[in-house]
């Protein structure tokens, strides 16, 4: 007989929920549910369950107390522990291939192992970040397929975009606001109570799975052009020999301007979502221009970085062939752990093209990771009066905290320092964005 999941169930807190999938995403999800409901987080890196099981989170998301807080949690790698899970909730990665079209391996994969152990009754929430209509059009038929159950019939869908910052103290999952929806109306005003038991700053219930889709691929696409239109005009005011910065904090004195910077998108959002925008667009028929045109100017971002300090060190009589750079960061962006689609990558490896040496710091980084994800080995202290450039790629509060003094120290009597995240005052670098 099926288990109806009903208000009442989540107000008595009598059903058990699994997370699927422990990453950025997934982890903090799972310890919130933790502390109210029995839940269970599965993943399938042994090596990431053994970590949290000890009390230790590698990225910094979570702390050991929130994770002895989450008395109500347990992690597994196998799917039977799954078997008397009433709601699932999908945290998978969706990343791009290296053609720039969306790949749905994980969250397919995700859905054949819940289509395992799934019952009548039963919810499926998914969080990861895919184009409108995936949910239906592309997770629905393997869980269909594999459990032998109907949708809408048998079992329900959710869709509860995730809206992770990671590194970011400030704004949590608690504290952001949440959209919800539901495979029917029923569903929807489930999901939104489930959801609400956690989020203090509340839920917005969307009208369709597809819209909640939507709304999440958009926030990221919209934020990506923003960040191409002040790219683009750091461009031309650096060919007019105009500080960018200058012009931006001039300009932002007014109410409405929008306080974006110039710089390296990279990420697991800002980088890829779009691209899962415009794959659904083409697919109907649509080419989007602004979209991929703001796309193609971020991707640049790197060479035009590397062109700019190999022009100054030029200019300065430094030879480039097998001149010493270090690049500072590696992380996609501040004060945290995440490599994933970092573009930082971009000026090391442009760098290398013009047979530069090049040595990577970042104290936020594991080393093994990168050299996994990468091929790059960072080094753990640079030296002084060592570099003949130095690009401080990434804003880490280590590097704000070292200033112009001791970072010039790290270069040869004659060198270049770009300072492509503001972190020093304008006559404190040689080359800003």
């Amino acid at each position: 007989m099926a288990f109806e999941i009903t208000k009442k169930n989540i107000q008595h807190k009598n059903l058990q929920i699994a997370i699927i999938g422990l990453g950025y995403v997934g982890l903090p999800l799972a310890v919130e549910f933790g502390k109210h409901f029995p839940t269970l987080g599965f993943d399938i890196n042994q090596t990431r369950l053994k970590e949290l099981q000890s009390g230790h989170d590698s990225t910094r998301e979570v702390t050991t107390t929130e994770l002895n807080h989450a008395v109500n949690l347990k992690f597994t790698s196998n799917y039977q522990d799954l078997s008397n899970t009433q709601i699932y909730v999908v945290t998978v990665p969706t990343p791009i291939d290296e053609h720039n079209q969306p790949d749905l391996t994980p969250l397919f994969k995700a859905s054949q192992t819940i289509a395992k152990t799934l019952k009548p009754g039963n919810i499926v929430i998914y969080e990861s970040t895919v184009f409108p209509g995936a949910t239906e059009e592309e997770c629905v038929p393997v869980l269909e397929k594999i459990s032998g159950l109907c949708f809408n019939r048998d079992f329900f869908c959710g869709y509860s975009p995730e809206r992770i910052n990671p590194g970011d103290k400030q704004h949590r999952l608690t504290t952001i606001k949440k959209v919800t929806s539901g495979s029917t109306p029923d569903v929807a005003d489930i999901v939104d109570a489930l959801y609400n038991t956690i989020i203090t700053a509340g839920t917005h219930k969307a009208s369709s799975i597809k819209v909640a889709e939507a709304a999440k691929v958009i926030e990221n696409t919209q934020r990506d052009l923003n960040i191409a239109l002040i790219n683009e005009l750091a461009l031309i005011f650096n060919r007019m020999d105009i500080d960018t910065e200058a012009v931006l904090e001039a300009a932002g004195t007014k109410w409405n301007f929008l306080p974006f910077r110039p710089g390296l998108v990279g990420g697991h959002c800002i980088g890829v979502d779009p691209y899962y925008l415009t794959h659904k667009a083409q697919a109907i028929g649509y080419h989007p221009e602004i979209i991929l045109a703001g796309r193609r100017l971020n991707d640049g971002m790197g060479a035009y970085v590397v062109s700019q300090l190999l022009k100054t060190m030029m200019k300065r009589g430094i030879h480039i062939k097998d001149a010493k750079v270090l690049v500072m960061g590696l992380t996609f962006k501040e004060n945290c752990p995440d490599l994933r689609n970092t573009r930082v990558v971009d000026i090391v490896d442009e760098l290398k093209e013009y047979s530069v040496n090049v040595d990577v710091y970042d104290p936020w980084v594991d080393i093994s990771e990168a050299q996994n994800a990468y091929d790059i080995t960072p080094i753990e202290n640079p030296q002084q009066n060592t570099y003949d450039g130095i690009i401080i790629a990434v804003a880490h509060q280590q590097f704000v905290e070292m200033g112009a003094q001791a970072l010039r120290a790290l270069g040869k009597p004659e060198h270049v320092l770009y300072d492509l995240k503001y972190i020093l005052k304008q006559e404190e670098a040689d080359l800003r964005l």
